[in-house]
């Protein structure tokens, strides 16, 4: 990452945005977390967000989203709230590639029966912007998206895991499922490469959606 100088002003204003994140989030975890785990969490994101300088602008939301992506997925695994649909978790390096191409495609064809999240075990600063033109060619939309680092919560609420190059980075908790999908990384490919392994990327969604009983939708 690079490293980002701020002003007095701009740090203030930074950390004041990143607040009013916090004090949303305490509200809505009322009465499953206290406030001072709510701010543990994101003040762990903030330190871990603050320092990509092509992101700095959108910090206060990516924390927001991070922080409350772990705090779910910590409430689940500890049944504090329900889980209603199977989660699916898929992990890869950077999470700017596979893993983002993968959680992308399991949202739009599981029609939202399936709750997906992604992760890397060395988050870029960004999407690869190949993925995210091919993936917009097939109506997925990841401008929103961004690469997250890997936790503990997100592994312990997950039914299912999914690997893609990342080796031995993912912690084991027995009950889960884990599948290491070999699918080649499209870092530095073209675009027809690109699709070559969003086409492979989705038929094993599809064939991962059959055993979890869900209809692929289109």
């Amino acid at each position: 990452m690079t490293p980002v100088s701020l002003s007095p002003a701009e740090e203030g204003e930074l950390r004041l945005r990143v607040r009013r994140e916090a004090e949303a989030l305490q509200r809505e975890f009322d009465g499953i977390f206290s406030v001072e785990t709510v701010e543990r969490y994101v003040q762990e994101s903030f330190e871990g967000f603050r320092g990509r300088a092509r992101l700095l602008d959108f910090v206060p939301v990516f924390v927001h989203r991070y922080s409350r992506e772990r705090l779910r997925a910590l409430a689940q695994s500890e049944g504090r709230i329900a889980k209603d649909q199977p989660e699916v978790l898929f992990v890869c390096v950077h999470n700017a590639g596979r893993s983002q191409m993968a959680a992308g495609l399991m949202a739009r064809l599981s029609g939202g029966l399936v709750s997906v999240r992604s992760a890397g075990s060395a988050p870029a600063d960004e999407i690869n912007p190949a993925v995210a033109a091919v993936m917009a060619e097939l109506g997925i939309d990841l401008s929103q998206e961004f690469p997250k680092p890997l936790s503990d919560e997100v592994v312990r609420a997950a039914d299912v895991v999914i690997t893609m190059g990342c080796g031995d980075a993912c912690p084991i908790y027995p009950g889960k499922r884990y599948l290491d999908w070999e699918v080649d990384d499209p870092a530095g490919q073209p675009e027809a490469e690109v699709r070559r392994i969003a086409g492979d990327i989705e038929a094993r969604v599809r064939g991962l959606l059959a055993e979890l009983g869900v209809v692929a939708a289109g």
